[in-house]
């Protein structure tokens, strides 16, 4: 996952060879993404939810689709949600929340509970007093948005400038260790970043966290990307 070409990294003043750049946009995406809390790429991911009285479930990043809904249950071993139990809403639509709104119907008179004549699946979500719910999907934006490849490509400048070694006669090495306000990041070309990564209070760039204030994910009070 990258959120800016290498060319768009050079033009912000990132030098050296395809590799070593990547290297430093890699370093810059796993940056923005602890920061934002937010995936600006189509990604694969499960989150875990509060669950509201009503039965939503704000979700922390922008939802694209929906492959598993489960309650969380302690001791129990619940089955994954039928989708005609749920709908999803995202905020890929104008006006839109990304959540998954549970308790909205449908039943399978072959699961405990669950039966029409018991509530359906509402009834056996009330039953079980589940507070939070298991959702497996995809989330991310369809594409980067032109702000966030920008501060990508101006935090891999800023990143590789802040490593480079005090002596003009010595060199920086793509793996290096980097340690910028007491945190070290490891630079490596054949290992591709995943996330998710640990929320981080800044990226190290005052410029780079004024471009990325609209797209912070700082809302609900979630535990996500598990």
């Amino acid at each position: 996952m990258a959120y800016c070409s290498v060319e768009q990294a050079r033009a912000a003043g990132c030098t050296g060879e395809d590799a070593d750049v990547a290297a430093w946009i890699s370093a810059a995406t796993e940056r923005i993404t602890a920061y934002t809390q937010q995936y600006f790429e189509p990604t694969v991911a499960v989150v875990v939810a509060d669950v509201a009285p009503d039965g939503t479930a704000l979700l922390p990043r922008r939802v694209r689709s929906i492959t598993s809904v489960t309650p969380v249950v302690a001791g129990d071993d619940t089955p994954s949600l039928p989708s005609s139990a749920y709908r999803v809403t995202s905020s890929d639509v104008l006006g839109g929340v990304d959540a998954v709104h549970l308790r909205w119907g449908g039943y399978d008179d072959l699961i405990a509970g669950a039966e029409s004549y018991n509530g359906g699946w509402r009834g056996l979500f009330d039953r079980w007093g589940a507070e939070q719910a298991r959702v497996t999907g995809e989330f991310g934006y369809a594409t980067v948005p032109v702000l966030v490849a920008q501060a990508c490509a101006l935090l891999a400048a800023h990143i590789q400038a802040a490593a480079a070694p005090s002596d003009a006669d010595s060199t920086a090495a793509p793996g290096l260790d980097v340690d910028d306000e007491g945190n070290n990041v490891r630079i490596e070309n054949d290992i591709e970043t995943t996330t998710p990564v640990a929320p981080s209070a800044s990226t190290g760039s005052t410029q780079v966290d004024a471009l990325l204030i609209g797209y912070l994910n700082r809302g609900h009070s979630l535990i996500g990307g598990i």
